[in-house]
């Protein structure tokens, strides 16, 4: 397969997996203050995504994918609200396991692995470009 075009194949599995990223992130922040809808339910649980990494065959190369979007399972913080709707009969709230400090250094992170890939697509693009121009003169 030809070196540039594969570039830009790889670099479209990570654009891939690093917007499903952004997504999931994105959804864990909105739901940072989500609690349960009945008395004493869970609230919303942090969800996390897992890569693998991969052989594209056509590539000849590794690549990233998604493997799989799991529920965190550390422990919902509690606090004291007995106005809240889901408030127990002790008058505890159980909150999501989020954390906006995580989720914004992840999203950071996100991001940039996001932009790095577009990057590479970018510059596959103009040597492209570039060949085409040399054939043409």
């Amino acid at each position: 397969m030809d070196p540039l075009l594969a570039a830009s194949r790889l670099a479209s599995a990570g654009l891939e997996a690093q917007s499903l990223r952004m997504r999931v992130v994105s959804e864990n922040l909105a739901n940072a203050q989500s609690t349960g809808d009945a008395p004493g339910a869970d609230p919303y649980s942090r969800k996390t995504v897992t890569f693998k990494a991969e052989l594209d065959r056509a590539v000849g190369a590794a690549s990233v994918r998604v493997r799989d979007i799991d529920t965190d399972r550390a422990p919902f913080r509690v606090e004291h609200d007995p106005s809240n709707p889901a408030a127990d009969q002790n008058g505890n709230v159980k909150l999501p396991n989020v954390n906006a400090l995580i989720e914004m250094a992840d999203m950071r992170e996100a991001n940039r692995s996001y932009e790095a890939n577009l990057q590479v697509i970018k510059q596959a693009r103009a040597m492209v470009a570039s060949v085409i121009d040399l054939l043409r003169t």
